[in-house]
């Protein structure tokens, strides 16, 4: 899988997230470096403390991604993004790493126990002494 981005892909996505990003605030010190940092945490599945110390503290990633997140820019940065490309509608994601299953697919019997015990006494014949 090809994971790594080109520079004329780089410049691409930076004037896009300068382009998403509110117009109050700081604007952070390197938006290159910030993309990157959330580049290497998804493609390598790691934890935000897992985060090497090039990207900078990993606390100062994760608060700036958290704050980003919450005011809607990635939402914009990714409307952006695939209203530059043609074939975007076309495609869809499904990521099933986040899909759970119910407990009754397991194949366990559901229902409470003295229910069916109730039942099933309730169909069987009388029993005398």
């Amino acid at each position: 899988m090809l994971t790594k981005m080109t520079e004329t892909d780089w410049a691409v996505a930076l004037d896009v997230f300068r382009a998403s990003l509110p117009r109050r605030g700081d604007k952070g010190r390197d938006n290159r470096l910030f993309l990157e940092a959330l580049h290497y945490f998804s493609v390598n599945n790691i934890t935000w403390r897992g985060l090497p110390e090039r990207y900078g503290h990993w606390n100062s990633v994760w608060k700036r991604f958290s704050r980003l997140s919450k005011s809607g820019v990635f939402e914009i940065f990714f409307e952006h993004l695939a209203s530059l490309s043609t074939s975007a509608d076309l495609v869809q994601m499904f990521d099933s790493t986040v899909v759970r299953a119910h407990v009754s697919a397991a194949g366990a019997k559901g229902g409470n126990m003295a229910k069916r015990l109730a039942a099933r006494e309730a169909a069987s014949r009388p029993k005398s002494t």
